[in-house]
């Protein structure tokens, strides 16, 4: 039987991402983002639009890890690519605790370059490109440009 497992989220930082290792020198980052998700409520015979946040816990490491603590901050939007993953453990109390959460594998902007103070065209995907900054500093005309490369003359398109 086949299987699939992909999310793709964009919220805003509840906090501010703090970095940590673990003991084999291994770069962590656990964030939680603020998904907006709408539903109709439907009472006294009535409909209405309704808008509420999911809080959703991420986890993003090594490089993407550092990348989210570089460049985003409490409240900023962020786009998070990954997969969800469920885990539980036993406390010293012999409590079992339970977690789901999502492993980030691509992290980016939402924002244009204007709109933050930040600047805004970065994104780490561990097998795009070997450093996060490589497309803030125009590795190639179609990084620069959000990954699409302009045309000078247009008479070689074929419509």
């Amino acid at each position: 039987m086949a299987s699939f497992n992909k999310v793709i989220l964009i919220g805003n930082l509840t906090a501010d991402p703090e970095l940590k290792q673990t003991p084999n020198g291994v770069s962590v980052c656990r964030f939680t983002l603020a998904v907006n998700r709408r539903f109709v409520s439907r009472n006294n015979g009535g409909e209405a639009n309704v808008q509420t946040a999911d809080f959703i816990t991420v986890v993003a490491w090594k490089q993407s890890a550092e990348f989210v603590v570089r460049y985003f901050k409490k409240g900023r939007p962020i786009l998070v690519c990954g997969q969800i993953q469920s885990r539980s453990w036993t406390d010293q109390n012999g409590q079992k605790h339970y977690a789901t959460e999502v492993v980030a594998d691509e992290v980016t902007f939402v924002e244009n370059k204007g709109d933050s103070a930040q600047g805004g065209n970065a994104q780490y995907t561990p097998d795009a490109y070997n450093t996060p900054a490589y497309n803030n500093q125009g590795g190639n005309a179609a990084a620069s440009n959000g990954g699409f490369e302009e045309i000078q003359n247009d008479d070689d398109l074929p419509f």
